[in-house]
């Protein structure tokens, strides 16, 4: 085994670090590569440092940054984002997939729990009358009550730690 292969892994098993430009590149590279064999890739691209930009996308990360549980991990997913490193992403109802390009590429898969239906109702029966349009509701434009019932702690729309189950194929 070359000395380059066995310094390769050699910090406590994670790989060296690599730089942003050459991360962005690989993660290129690998998307181009899955074009050609067909896959339809939807990529994380961000302009700035704004990762959410809806108003949904805020409360969303406001309820994942509340939570201790996850204090390792997210700000090593921003980087990746922030980098180009997701090169694609699926949203469907109670699943979130990516295909993340770090030291290898990675497969990671978040199932949420659907919202328990006396949990709904008690959401909608906290909130009714208080939503004064569709059209507002969709723009994220809710009064300030509205918008302490559904972004609450643990009795929100938002999911708590035990409801969202996570899988990556990365080594931690």
């Amino acid at each position: 085994m070359s000395y380059r292969r066995r310094r390769r892994r050699s910090y406590r098993g994670f790989a060296p670090y690599v730089p942003v430009a050459e991360r962005r590149a690989k993660a290129a590279r690998l998307a181009s590569q899955l074009r050609k064999q067909g896959r339809t890739l939807c990529p994380v691209e961000i302009e700035g440092r704004t990762i959410a930009k809806t108003f949904w996308g805020k409360a969303w990360c406001t309820n994942l940054e509340s939570y201790s549980d996850y204090s390792n991990r997210l700000p090593r997913g921003r980087t990746y984002a922030r980098n180009g490193s997701v090169i694609d992403l699926q949203v469907t109802e109670g699943r979130v997939t990516a295909l993340v390009s770090g030291s290898d590429m990675y497969d990671v898969e978040i199932g949420i729990d659907t919202l328990p239906p006396d949990r709904w109702e008690a959401l909608r029966a906290e909130s009714a009358g208080q939503i004064d349009s569709l059209v507002e509701l969709l723009q994220g434009r809710l009064s300030k009550g509205v918008m302490e019932v559904v972004t609450r702690r643990g009795s929100g729309l938002f999911p708590s730690p035990r409801e969202i189950h996570l899988s990556c194929s990365c080594p931690d």
